[in-house]
């Protein structure tokens, strides 16, 4: 089983994964990958590319063993010290579907903890 053929070309995205996680902090973003980029790493066949990587705080909360794209990309979103900083304090899911179109969903964990009121006199 060959490992990582995808890194590389993730590593490539990462500018633009950059910006878009940071504009996912208002409003879901999407952006079209070039899907000959990820053909020529690996052919993955009638298996396609689509997966969804879902991540709190950093970490991966879904089973994404099953998709060398999805583990390659959280790899080289992890290699990415900014981004790995964004990644903390909020639940990120990104997807990508059949058309090739990779989606980041950001919502925010809440460190919120509401204090007991204190009853004016």
């Amino acid at each position: 089983m060959e490992e990582r053929k995808y890194l590389q070309t993730w590593k490539k995205y990462l500018p633009v994964i950059r910006l878009h996680l940071k504009r996912s902090l208002t409003e879901e973003q999407s952006f079209k990958l070039n899907i000959t980029d990820f053909e020529s790493a690996g052919d993955r066949g009638k298996s396609g590319y689509t997966f969804s990587l879902q991540m709190e705080n950093a970490k991966v909360t879904n089973n994404i063993s099953g998709s060398a794209v999805a583990r390659d990309l959280f790899e080289a979103l992890k290699s990415d010290d900014t981004i790995k900083a964004m990644l903390m304090d909020k639940s990120i899911k990104i997807s990508v579907g059949k058309s090739f179109i990779l989606s980041i969903k950001t919502t925010h964990i809440s460190s919120y903890k509401p204090e007991t009121a204190v009853e004016s006199e």
